[in-house]
């Protein structure tokens, strides 16, 4: 990591440090609410995730949950690094414009496609191709996500999804149930940050 990026992972850790001070909102569901709070994976996740996306060559990259992009931070340098491009997806234009600052501070936003909307529909007008797959989103939406993207994966493709154990839940189970029977899907569960489902894509 060069000095530009330590500096804006160091800046997102102070403002996670800092909300987790705040008092708690309530609920607001998708529009408001918990929505707003700076929540990010841990470093550990996002360590693994930049190791992973590095082992690839050129790499068709896509992101479920821009979120504040403290994910993309890290996969991004992975797409700098190996030659390939990320593409961020985000349901809220707040978020997204965040994230799109702090890459640039980064000096990664030239690797990062940004784009707001409606998760499937987006993931749906996507070309087929896909390397490396990463989902941190509302969890519902994990398993038509999956719908969504599997036929455009490449073979040898990637697939990391957040939050197996924390906070788990029937539909993250739902959907590593699913992608395990996905035909040409290896997948395996590992205790990183909140619990990572990690699925590799050989179609027989």
């Amino acid at each position: 990591m060069d000095e530009k990026i330590t500096a804006v992972l160091e800046a997102y850790d102070a403002l996670i440090r800092e909300e987790q001070t705040q008092p708690r909102e309530a609920p607001g569901g998708r529009d408001g609410g918990q929505d707003r709070r700076m929540r990010a994976i841990p470093p550990e996740t996002g360590r693994f995730l930049n190791i992973l996306a590095r082992s690839l060559q050129a790499p068709a990259m896509l992101e479920i949950g821009t979120s504040f992009g403290y994910s993309g931070i890290w996969l991004a340098e992975a797409a700098r690094a190996s030659g390939g491009r990320l593409v961020t997806m985000e349901l809220h234009a707040y978020k997204s414009e965040f994230a799109r600052g702090m890459a640039d501070k980064a000096g990664l936003a030239g690797h990062i496609d940004f784009r707001v909307g409606d998760a499937v529909a987006g993931i749906s007008a996507l070309p087929a191709g896909l390397d490396f797959v990463f989902l941190d989103l509302w969890k519902d939406l994990y398993l038509p996500c999956l719908e969504a993207f599997y036929p455009k994966l490449a073979p040898g493709a990637i697939v990391v999804a957040d939050n197996l154990l924390y906070p788990g839940g029937e539909d993250v189970q739902r959907y590593a149930r699913a992608i395990r029977r996905k035909p040409g899907m290896t997948s395996v569960l590992l205790p990183v940050g909140s619990g990572l489902e990690v699925s590799r894509y050989e179609p027989r």
